[in-house]
Protein backbone atom coordinates (compact mmCIF):
# COMPACT_ATOMS: atom_id res chain seq x y z
CA UNK A 1 0.00 0.00 0.00
CA UNK A 2 1.03 3.46 -0.81
CA UNK A 3 2.57 6.06 2.14
CA UNK A 4 -0.54 8.17 3.22
CA UNK A 5 1.07 12.16 3.72
CA UNK A 6 -2.18 13.84 4.35
CA UNK A 7 -1.90 15.56 1.18
CA UNK A 8 -2.76 16.27 -1.80
CA UNK A 9 0.02 13.82 -3.41
CA UNK A 10 -1.69 10.95 -1.98
CA UNK A 11 -4.09 11.28 -5.31
CA UNK A 12 -1.69 9.00 -7.88
CA UNK A 13 -0.48 10.82 -10.65
CA UNK A 14 -0.78 14.55 -8.95
CA UNK A 15 2.65 16.16 -8.07
CA UNK A 16 3.65 19.14 -6.45
CA UNK A 17 6.65 21.27 -6.50
CA UNK A 18 7.69 24.99 -5.02
CA UNK A 19 9.72 28.10 -6.23
CA UNK A 20 10.18 30.04 -3.19
CA UNK A 21 11.68 33.61 -2.69
CA UNK A 22 12.37 34.52 0.83
CA UNK A 23 14.16 37.47 0.02
CA UNK A 24 11.73 39.07 -1.99
CA UNK A 25 8.54 37.11 0.09
CA UNK A 26 6.66 35.85 -2.66
CA UNK A 27 7.24 32.38 -4.41
CA UNK A 28 4.86 29.96 -6.84
CA UNK A 29 3.82 26.39 -6.66
CA UNK A 30 3.17 23.92 -9.79
CA UNK A 31 0.51 20.97 -9.49
CA UNK A 32 1.09 18.38 -12.05
CA UNK A 33 -0.90 15.51 -13.70
CA UNK A 34 1.26 14.57 -16.59
CA UNK A 35 -1.24 12.11 -17.75
CA UNK A 36 -4.06 14.71 -17.73
CA UNK A 37 -6.89 14.62 -15.54
CA UNK A 38 -10.47 16.30 -16.16
CA UNK A 39 -10.80 19.73 -15.02
CA UNK A 40 -13.66 21.96 -12.94
CA UNK A 41 -12.89 25.60 -11.78
CA UNK A 42 -15.56 27.73 -10.01
CA UNK A 43 -13.72 31.84 -9.30
CA UNK A 44 -15.66 33.56 -6.35
CA UNK A 45 -13.84 36.31 -5.47
CA UNK A 46 -14.90 39.60 -7.20
CA UNK A 47 -11.04 40.78 -7.91
CA UNK A 48 -9.81 37.36 -9.49
CA UNK A 49 -6.36 36.96 -11.57
CA UNK A 50 -6.53 33.83 -14.07
CA UNK A 51 -5.67 31.94 -16.89
CA UNK A 52 -7.16 29.36 -19.09
CA UNK A 53 -10.10 29.20 -17.05
CA UNK A 54 -12.52 29.30 -19.34
CA UNK A 55 -11.98 25.93 -21.06
CA UNK A 56 -12.33 24.48 -18.19
CA UNK A 57 -15.98 25.09 -18.24
CA UNK A 58 -18.73 22.98 -19.43
CA UNK A 59 -19.35 22.97 -23.02
CA UNK A 60 -15.87 23.82 -24.42
CA UNK A 61 -13.24 22.05 -26.24
CA UNK A 62 -10.56 20.51 -24.08
CA UNK A 63 -11.13 18.24 -22.24
CA UNK A 64 -7.57 17.54 -20.56
CA UNK A 65 -5.52 19.51 -18.42
CA UNK A 66 -1.98 18.76 -17.19
CA UNK A 67 -1.01 21.38 -14.55
CA UNK A 68 -1.96 23.98 -12.34
CA UNK A 69 0.07 27.23 -11.80
CA UNK A 70 -1.21 28.91 -8.30
CA UNK A 71 1.15 32.17 -7.93
CA UNK A 72 2.38 35.18 -5.99
CA UNK A 73 3.15 38.09 -7.71
CA UNK A 74 -0.05 39.84 -8.51
CA UNK A 75 -0.90 39.96 -12.07
CA UNK A 76 2.70 39.74 -13.16
CA UNK A 77 3.19 36.18 -11.47
CA UNK A 78 0.76 34.81 -14.38
CA UNK A 79 3.94 34.62 -16.62
CA UNK A 80 4.79 31.72 -14.83
CA UNK A 81 2.37 29.08 -15.89
CA UNK A 82 4.56 29.69 -18.90
CA UNK A 83 7.28 28.00 -17.31
CA UNK A 84 5.04 25.18 -16.14
CA UNK A 85 3.96 24.37 -19.93
CA UNK A 86 7.44 24.51 -21.09
CA UNK A 87 8.80 22.01 -18.56
CA UNK A 88 5.52 19.68 -19.85
CA UNK A 89 6.25 20.47 -23.01
CA UNK A 90 9.72 19.45 -23.13
CA UNK A 91 8.97 16.46 -21.48
CA UNK A 92 6.08 15.29 -24.03
CA UNK A 93 2.88 16.14 -21.84
CA UNK A 94 0.13 17.97 -23.28
CA UNK A 95 -2.40 17.99 -25.74
CA UNK A 96 -1.74 16.40 -29.16
CA UNK A 97 -2.60 18.83 -31.71
CA UNK A 98 -1.78 19.84 -35.26
CA UNK A 99 1.87 18.29 -34.82
CA UNK A 100 2.48 19.79 -31.98
CA UNK A 101 2.21 19.15 -27.84
CA UNK A 102 0.36 21.55 -25.95
CA UNK A 103 0.18 21.01 -22.42
CA UNK A 104 -2.92 23.25 -21.14
CA UNK A 105 -2.15 24.96 -17.93
CA UNK A 106 -4.57 27.14 -16.20
CA UNK A 107 -3.33 29.24 -13.54
CA UNK A 108 -4.28 31.68 -10.24
CA UNK A 109 -2.29 34.71 -8.42
CA UNK A 110 -2.85 36.24 -5.25
CA UNK A 111 -1.24 39.50 -3.88
CA UNK A 112 1.55 39.76 -2.23
CA UNK A 113 3.20 42.97 -3.23
CA UNK A 114 2.75 44.59 -0.08
CA UNK A 115 6.07 42.58 1.55
CA UNK A 116 9.33 42.05 0.92
CA UNK A 117 11.58 43.24 -2.04
CA UNK A 118 9.65 42.37 -5.01
CA UNK A 119 11.17 39.87 -7.52
CA UNK A 120 7.60 38.47 -8.54
CA UNK A 121 7.41 34.90 -10.32
CA UNK A 122 8.30 34.52 -14.18
CA UNK A 123 8.39 31.83 -16.42
CA UNK A 124 11.66 30.72 -14.89
CA UNK A 125 10.22 30.50 -11.77
CA UNK A 126 7.45 28.13 -13.11
CA UNK A 127 9.59 26.18 -15.02
CA UNK A 128 11.92 25.69 -11.98
CA UNK A 129 8.53 24.72 -9.44
CA UNK A 130 7.67 22.52 -12.44
CA UNK A 131 10.67 20.67 -12.01
CA UNK A 132 11.03 20.16 -8.51
CA UNK A 133 7.41 18.93 -8.39
CA UNK A 134 7.57 15.36 -6.60
CA UNK A 135 4.82 13.02 -5.46
CA UNK A 136 6.10 12.78 -1.80
CA UNK A 137 5.33 15.33 0.63
CA UNK A 138 4.43 18.43 0.39
CA UNK A 139 6.32 21.72 1.43
CA UNK A 140 3.83 23.74 4.11
CA UNK A 141 3.83 26.96 5.55
CA UNK A 142 5.96 29.42 4.42
CA UNK A 143 6.96 28.32 0.78
CA UNK A 144 6.05 28.07 -2.96
CA UNK A 145 2.37 30.52 -3.40
CA UNK A 146 2.32 30.81 0.41
CA UNK A 147 5.65 32.67 0.57
CA UNK A 148 4.36 36.06 0.74
CA UNK A 149 0.89 35.17 1.66
CA UNK A 150 -0.50 37.12 4.66
CA UNK A 151 -3.99 37.38 6.77
CA UNK A 152 -6.13 39.29 9.03
CA UNK A 153 -5.37 42.26 6.89
CA UNK A 154 -8.86 44.22 8.00
CA UNK A 155 -7.10 46.26 10.52
CA UNK A 156 -3.88 47.57 8.82
CA UNK A 157 -1.09 46.40 7.53
CA UNK A 158 0.62 47.07 11.28
CA UNK A 159 -1.78 44.14 12.63
CA UNK A 160 -1.81 41.56 9.91
CA UNK A 161 -0.29 38.21 10.39
CA UNK A 162 1.69 35.25 8.20
CA UNK A 163 -0.17 32.94 5.92
CA UNK A 164 0.96 30.62 4.35
CA UNK A 165 0.44 27.01 2.17
CA UNK A 166 -1.02 24.16 3.64
CA UNK A 167 -2.33 20.02 2.51
CA UNK A 168 -4.20 17.74 3.81
CA UNK A 169 -6.19 14.27 1.63
CA UNK A 170 -9.15 13.01 2.54
CA UNK A 171 -9.56 8.85 2.11
CA UNK A 172 -13.26 6.65 1.64
CA UNK A 173 -13.50 3.07 1.72
CA UNK A 174 -14.81 2.87 -1.66
CA UNK A 175 -11.30 3.48 -2.82
CA UNK A 176 -11.64 7.43 -3.16
CA UNK A 177 -8.48 9.78 -2.36
CA UNK A 178 -8.96 13.38 -2.90
CA UNK A 179 -6.68 16.09 -0.94
CA UNK A 180 -6.37 19.98 -1.65
CA UNK A 181 -3.35 22.23 -1.61
CA UNK A 182 -4.56 25.88 -0.72
CA UNK A 183 -2.44 29.17 -0.50
CA UNK A 184 -3.91 31.24 2.24
CA UNK A 185 -4.26 34.76 1.72
CA UNK A 186 -7.27 36.31 3.98
CA UNK A 187 -8.37 39.34 4.68
CA UNK A 188 -10.06 38.10 7.95
CA UNK A 189 -9.71 35.88 11.00
CA UNK A 190 -9.18 32.09 10.21
CA UNK A 191 -11.45 29.89 12.43
CA UNK A 192 -11.22 26.22 13.11
CA UNK A 193 -14.94 25.45 12.18
CA UNK A 194 -14.62 22.03 14.56
CA UNK A 195 -13.45 23.68 17.69
CA UNK A 196 -14.41 27.62 17.13
CA UNK A 197 -11.08 28.48 17.87
CA UNK A 198 -9.62 31.65 16.41
CA UNK A 199 -6.17 30.36 14.78
CA UNK A 200 -5.09 34.13 13.54
CA UNK A 201 -6.96 37.79 13.33
CA UNK A 202 -5.71 40.91 13.37
CA UNK A 203 -2.91 41.54 16.32
CA UNK A 204 -4.74 43.21 19.38
CA UNK A 205 -2.80 45.78 21.35
CA UNK A 206 -2.74 43.48 24.45
CA UNK A 207 0.17 41.32 23.79
CA UNK A 208 -0.62 37.91 22.08
CA UNK A 209 -4.40 38.78 21.64
CA UNK A 210 -6.51 39.02 18.61
CA UNK A 211 -9.02 41.53 17.42
CA UNK A 212 -12.79 40.92 17.91
CA UNK A 213 -13.58 40.76 14.17
CA UNK A 214 -17.01 40.26 14.70
CA UNK A 215 -17.42 43.13 16.87
CA UNK A 216 -15.37 45.83 14.27
CA UNK A 217 -17.34 44.60 11.71
CA UNK A 218 -20.21 45.54 13.49
CA UNK A 219 -19.47 49.35 13.97
CA UNK A 220 -19.48 49.44 9.57
CA UNK A 221 -16.24 51.46 9.81
CA UNK A 222 -13.17 51.36 8.96
CA UNK A 223 -10.23 50.40 11.77
CA UNK A 224 -9.83 54.02 13.33
CA UNK A 225 -5.85 53.96 12.28
CA UNK A 226 -7.02 54.11 8.84
CA UNK A 227 -9.12 56.51 9.32
CA UNK A 228 -8.27 60.02 7.91
CA UNK A 229 -7.24 62.82 10.80
CA UNK A 230 -9.65 64.97 11.39
CA UNK A 231 -7.40 67.34 12.31
CA UNK A 232 -5.71 67.50 9.62
CA UNK A 233 -5.35 71.39 7.59
CA UNK A 234 -7.84 71.81 4.85
CA UNK A 235 -6.46 71.09 1.41
CA UNK A 236 -4.40 67.90 2.91
CA UNK A 237 -4.32 65.15 0.89
CA UNK A 238 -5.25 62.06 3.14
CA UNK A 239 -5.98 58.87 1.75
CA UNK A 240 -8.78 56.84 2.98
CA UNK A 241 -8.16 53.13 3.67
CA UNK A 242 -8.06 50.96 0.43
CA UNK A 243 -10.05 47.65 0.34
CA UNK A 244 -7.59 45.00 1.64
CA UNK A 245 -6.65 42.56 -0.88
CA UNK A 246 -7.56 38.57 0.36
CA UNK A 247 -7.18 35.96 -2.18
CA UNK A 248 -7.02 32.34 -1.29
CA UNK A 249 -6.27 29.95 -3.58
CA UNK A 250 -6.68 25.78 -3.54
CA UNK A 251 -6.15 23.34 -6.25
CA UNK A 252 -8.27 20.00 -5.05
CA UNK A 253 -7.58 16.40 -6.79
CA UNK A 254 -8.94 13.20 -6.79
CA UNK A 255 -8.49 9.81 -8.01
CA UNK A 256 -12.50 9.28 -9.03
CA UNK A 257 -13.88 9.87 -12.45
CA UNK A 258 -15.69 12.79 -13.26
CA UNK A 259 -17.44 14.37 -16.04
CA UNK A 260 -16.39 18.01 -16.45
CA UNK A 261 -19.66 19.27 -15.28
CA UNK A 262 -19.05 17.46 -12.05
CA UNK A 263 -15.74 18.43 -11.96
CA UNK A 264 -17.15 22.33 -11.60
CA UNK A 265 -19.54 21.64 -9.15
CA UNK A 266 -16.79 20.14 -7.01
CA UNK A 267 -14.99 23.60 -7.17
CA UNK A 268 -17.87 25.30 -6.27
CA UNK A 269 -19.18 22.93 -3.48
CA UNK A 270 -15.02 23.10 -1.79
CA UNK A 271 -15.60 27.18 -1.44
CA UNK A 272 -17.50 25.78 1.47
CA UNK A 273 -14.22 25.01 3.06
CA UNK A 274 -12.93 28.80 2.46
CA UNK A 275 -16.16 30.05 3.79
CA UNK A 276 -16.08 27.66 7.10
CA UNK A 277 -12.30 28.71 8.10
CA UNK A 278 -12.19 31.89 6.62
CA UNK A 279 -14.13 35.12 7.97
CA UNK A 280 -15.05 36.90 5.64
CA UNK A 281 -14.48 35.35 2.29
CA UNK A 282 -15.83 35.75 -1.26
CA UNK A 283 -15.72 39.72 -0.88
CA UNK A 284 -15.34 42.41 -3.37
CA UNK A 285 -11.60 42.07 -2.97
CA UNK A 286 -11.05 39.33 -3.17
CA UNK A 287 -9.93 36.75 -5.98
CA UNK A 288 -10.53 33.66 -4.55
CA UNK A 289 -10.30 30.22 -6.99
CA UNK A 290 -10.36 26.53 -6.72
CA UNK A 291 -9.71 24.39 -9.38
CA UNK A 292 -10.23 20.41 -9.47
CA UNK A 293 -8.21 17.56 -10.65
CA UNK A 294 -10.11 14.41 -11.78
CA UNK A 295 -7.66 11.49 -12.75
CA UNK A 296 -10.38 9.16 -13.17
CA UNK A 297 -9.30 5.99 -11.63
CA UNK A 298 -12.02 4.96 -9.76
CA UNK A 299 -15.65 5.03 -10.68
CA UNK A 300 -17.97 6.17 -8.27
CA UNK A 301 -22.03 6.03 -8.29
CA UNK A 302 -24.40 9.01 -7.06
CA UNK A 303 -24.01 8.56 -3.12
CA UNK A 304 -19.88 8.44 -3.31
CA UNK A 305 -19.89 11.79 -5.16
CA UNK A 306 -22.14 13.49 -2.91
CA UNK A 307 -19.68 11.58 -0.16
CA UNK A 308 -16.91 13.37 -2.29
CA UNK A 309 -17.84 16.24 -2.22
CA UNK A 310 -18.35 16.35 1.53
CA UNK A 311 -14.64 15.34 2.07
CA UNK A 312 -13.46 17.27 -0.14
CA UNK A 313 -14.45 20.53 1.65
CA UNK A 314 -12.92 18.85 4.73
CA UNK A 315 -9.95 18.62 2.83
CA UNK A 316 -9.99 22.26 2.00
CA UNK A 317 -10.70 23.14 5.17
CA UNK A 318 -7.62 20.99 7.11
CA UNK A 319 -5.55 22.90 4.50
CA UNK A 320 -6.22 26.27 5.37
CA UNK A 321 -5.42 25.79 9.19
CA UNK A 322 -2.22 24.07 8.53
CA UNK A 323 -1.21 26.52 5.85
CA UNK A 324 -2.14 29.24 8.75
CA UNK A 325 -0.98 27.25 11.59
CA UNK A 326 2.54 26.02 9.87
CA UNK A 327 4.19 29.37 8.57
CA UNK A 328 6.39 31.35 10.00
CA UNK A 329 7.46 34.88 9.95
CA UNK A 330 8.98 36.67 7.15
CA UNK A 331 9.88 40.29 6.18
CA UNK A 332 8.83 41.64 9.44
CA UNK A 333 5.31 39.78 9.77
CA UNK A 334 5.17 37.24 12.39
CA UNK A 335 2.70 34.27 11.60
CA UNK A 336 0.15 33.50 14.61
CA UNK A 337 2.03 31.34 16.24
CA UNK A 338 4.97 33.54 16.63
CA UNK A 339 2.98 36.27 18.12
CA UNK A 340 0.74 34.19 20.55
CA UNK A 341 4.40 32.78 21.97
CA UNK A 342 6.07 35.79 21.45
CA UNK A 343 3.83 37.91 23.51
CA UNK A 344 2.55 35.61 26.09
CA UNK A 345 2.47 37.07 29.81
Amino acid sequence: MATLRDAITDVPGIRVGHWTYRRGATGCTAVLCPAGAVGGVDVRGAAPGTRETDLLRPGNLVDQVHGILISGGSAFGLAAADGVMRYLAEHGHGLAFGGNVIPIVPGAILFDLGIGTKRTPDAEAGYRAAGRATRGRVGEGTVGAGTGATVAKMAGPERLLKGGLGTASEHLDVGVIVGAVVAVNAVGAIRDPRTGEVVAAPRADDPGGFVDVDAHFRTGRAWPELVKDEDAEDGDETPGPETPTNTTLAVVATNAQLTREQANRLATVCHDGFARTIWPAHCRGDGDTIFTLATGEVEVDDYAYSALEAMATRAVERAVLRGVRRATGLAGVPSAGEWREQHAP
